[in-house]
């Protein structure tokens, strides 16, 4: 298992940059090889009776930063505030030449019977998903974008990519037919949080090494 690749430490947070094709938490079929069993192995290896808890999640093929903290309660407290305390951008590689410098995406997003989430306009039936973006460089083939997210949802970055035409490379499942780098192209690099009675972080992770490999 490859040795975590830790942003930020202090005595309540641990920051980890998490790799592509590694699950954040485990399922029915994977309980050992995750994120958060090796983040539990690293505290524990510190002393045996230290936990950590997980606060965000990452899609599989997603990389970049997860945040887990070391007591209950100020998991808790975190993630009840989440989309208030806490900004967070990524990186994605998009199929196409996105036309407009930047935008913003609202819309409600439902999920079916086989996981997948769709754009819809029925507020009753799906959750309220805003997203932003800004190109950061662009070619006839291939677009990068920051994008920053005001909610959470499933497969959201994914599913209003694809909606706007420029589904993120490698995401077969929401419209890709391109997969240049082998992996899904989006890196959650950037969080800003903000934690009263705390402290203020801006925590940054460095754009995958494959990233570099699509030429702008």
């Amino acid at each position: 298992m490859k040795k975590l690749d830790i942003i930020y430490e202090d005595k309540n947070l641990l920051v980890i940059c998490k790799p592509a094709k590694l699950l954040t938490i485990g399922t029915d079929k994977v309980r050992e090889h995750t994120l958060f069993h090796m983040a539990s192995d690293y505290v524990k290896k510190q002393y045996p009776k230290n936990k950590v808890f997980i606060v965000n999640r990452l899609d599989k093929d997603t990389s970049g930063l997860v945040v887990f903290a070391k007591n209950e309660e100020f998991k808790r407290n975190l993630q009840n505030h989440w989309n208030e305390w806490v900004k967070r951008w990524y990186i994605a590689i998009v199929e196409g030449c996105v036309a407009q410098d930047n935008g913003v995406i609202r819309n409600y997003l439902w999920e079916d019977n086989t996981l997948k989430v769709h754009e819809i306009d029925d507020s009753k039936k799906g959750d309220l998903a805003i997203t932003h973006y800004r190109v950061i460089k662009r070619t006839k083939a291939y677009t990068m974008v920051k994008i920053q997210i005001e909610t959470g949802r499933k497969n959201q970055i994914r599913v209003h990519m694809n909606g706007m035409g420029h589904p993120i490379i490698g995401d077969k499942k929401y419209g890709a037919r391109k997969n240049p780098l082998g992996r899904l192209g989006l890196h959650a690099n950037c969080l800003e949080m903000h934690i009263p009675h705390y402290k203020d972080l801006v925590i940054e992770c460095p754009l995958p090494k494959e990233f570099q490999n699509i030429k702008f």
